[in-house]
């Protein structure tokens, strides 16, 4: 996906919506973490973005990188659990993720609450979301990494429904920020998810 993302066309993006943008900037690294997912995505590739930005003192921050919000070729075909391969739906997730470590292995933004996914159950190489029923449930999709040493070209067996960021290097910059974030404003974030065609330039 390329999209020349400004901080101004996201918020119009996200409030067109009825999503929260948190603009406090009264302390630093009150982040808006938002996934933006490719109208045209290719199975099994990094399609999507994800942007972070943040205001302090009357300026706007943001760091983007490369993202899966979508699970991989392998999971499509053997989903985890038995209705289907999840598919994380559209919409913003208010305090709904915290710092702890996904699969007990490493820090990540982990679901705390309920979030609402698309149950894909044909077992194609076809990303069937929208016309899927609905789950709503505490399913761990989890915002985590790929690799930990460099960039993989597949998301392969790295999401099972999880938002996954291509870049290790990307990834530690995140991490970070969220713990700056943490010590702030407190151990709850919200994680927004929007589509391409949503975000108005």
């Amino acid at each position: 996906m390329k999209l020349d993302i400004t901080i101004p066309n996201l918020i119009k993006s996200m409030e067109s919506l009825d999503y929260a943008v948190f603009k406090n900037d009264r302390k630093p690294f009150n982040l808006n973490i938002v996934g933006i997912r490719a109208d045209n995505p290719i199975v099994n590739k990094f399609n999507d973005l994800l942007v972070i930005f943040w205001r302090y003192e009357g300026y706007w921050n943001v760091f983007q990188t490369q993202i899966t919000t979508l699970p991989g070729s392998e999971f499509l075909i053997n989903p985890m659990n038995k209705k289907g391969c999840a598919i994380l739906v559209p919409d913003q997730y208010r305090s709904s993720y915290k710092l702890g470590l996904h699969r007990g292995k490493y820090l990540a933004l982990c679901q705390e609450r309920e979030v609402s996914v698309y149950r894909d159950n044909n077992k194609d190489f076809i990303y069937d979301y929208e016309s899927s029923p609905i789950d709503t449930g505490l399913f761990g999709i989890n915002c985590h990494r790929a690799s930990a040493y460099q960039e993989v070209e597949n998301v392969s067996r790295n999401s099972a429904g999880c938002q996954v960021t291509q870049d290790p290097n990307d990834y530690e910059f995140c991490i970070n920020l969220y713990k700056q974030a943490q010590k702030q404003w407190g151990e709850l974030f919200t994680y927004t998810l929007i589509k391409e065609c949503d975000y108005k330039n």
